[in-house]
């Protein structure tokens, strides 16, 4: 699917005011409300717009540490990657993973309280994986989290 600039304009609203009423996105886009719900049905049977997501408050939630990981491995067969992955899903402190190019192979955000719970987050991590070099660098400060995406 082709987005053209309502379409976009239809996405930032959302991105911009996730709980706005449909009546309240069509007013703020200058459509009708029944077409820019269709519109927006559409987005989602694309797979542009994947539900919605509801946004926490990790120091509320004793979450203070926010720990990007780097992963090297010597291994890179199919079979290797389809069990890493599965290992790494497993650990719910893992909010982000990616596979990236560059001096390292992998990269995990890991969200969780504190330096001796990131320990056992980092020991689950080894566990069972064999990994050429971990390297991890803690955020001292979230500046900009969760930002929308640059529609």
């Amino acid at each position: 699917m082709k987005l053209d600039h309502m379409n976009q304009k239809i996405l930032q609203a959302m991105q911009d005011d996730p709980n706005a009423s449909q009546r309240d996105l069509a007013v703020r886009v200058g459509m009708s409300q029944n077409a820019c719900w269709r519109r927006i049905r559409q987005m989602e049977e694309a797979g542009i717009i994947r539900g919605s997501a509801l946004q926490l408050d990790r120091h509320q939630l004793g979450l203070g540490l926010v720990v990007f990981t780097l992963i090297r491995t010597r291994n890179h067969s199919a079979a290797w990657l389809r069990e890493f992955r599965r290992h790494v899903l497993a650990i719910p402190d893992v909010v982000d993973f990616y596979r990236i190019g560059g001096d390292f192979d992998y990269m995990l955000r890991i969200v969780t309280e504190n330096m001796q719970s990131y320990d056992r987050v980092y020991q689950k991590l080894i566990e069972g994986a064999d990994l050429d070099a971990v390297t991890s660098y803690f955020a001292m400060e979230g500046i900009a989290e969760n930002r929308p995406l640059p529609i």
